[in-house]
């Protein structure tokens, strides 16, 4: 071999090995960069589904207060004991916010059970608030008992499950029929008590 020859040899030897690191180098690159995207994306995932929870939980926690809030103001009328506005008025508050910070994040499926439940919120509230005034105080009672122990307390319920499903903590599996049964089972009685305050409501007051 010719000394040309040797050092053509060489020459390749050397282009070739460092093409060849170069080609490593940038599959290595690329591999990194792809490890640190699934990762940024992971963590964004994961920061979302947090955020989330903390929101989900808020809500949850807000619904349950209101109609407490709401249902121990009936049982106190009940019991003739002087019912604190303030409570009431301030759970009624807390869910407002909450409700207020959520509607902007929730989704479509979701939103459409909180605002039912809001809807019906906001009737139990009424219920409270025509307590004094009622013309018949043990049926409107007894209404309202019914009322916070019976379609509003499935309402919350359904929020509850709702909210997990989503989350993807408790999956389930007919999920969708139940959901959509429930609200409209909600939607038609929160309607029906609503007709039912303002005709009294509308009622002309009697003399005595």
């Amino acid at each position: 071999m010719t000394t040309l020859a040797a050092t053509l040899i060489g020459v390749g030897g050397t282009l070739g090995g460092t093409l060849g690191g170069a080609v490593l180098s940038q599959r290595v690159t690329r591999e990194q960069n792809r490890r640190a995207d699934r990762e940024r994306a992971e963590d964004r995932h994961d920061r979302t589904q947090e955020t989330r929870r903390d929101l989900y939980a808020r809500l949850n926690t807000a619904a349950r207060a209101y109609r407490a809030a709401a249902r121990d103001a009936v049982w106190a009328a009940e019991r003739g004991e002087s019912v604190e506005p303030i409570i009431l008025d301030t759970a009624k508050e807390a869910w407002s916010e909450q409700y207020s910070l959520a509607q902007m994040a929730l989704p479509k499926d979701v939103h459409q059970i909180v605002a039912t439940l809001n809807l019906a919120l906001g009737v139990g509230y009424s219920v409270v608030k025509q307590l004094p005034g009622s013309p018949d105080p043990d049926d409107s009672r007894r209404r309202a008992k019914n009322w916070f122990s019976g379609p509003l307390s499935d309402g919350v319920y359904l929020l509850e499950v709702a909210l997990r499903h989503d989350l993807g903590v408790e999956v389930e599996p007919d999920f969708e029929h139940t959901r959509t049964r429930m609200l409209a089972a909600l939607d038609n009685d929160r309607r029906s008590l609503e007709r039912l305050l303002a005709s009294e409501r509308a009622r002309p007051i009697r003399s005595i």
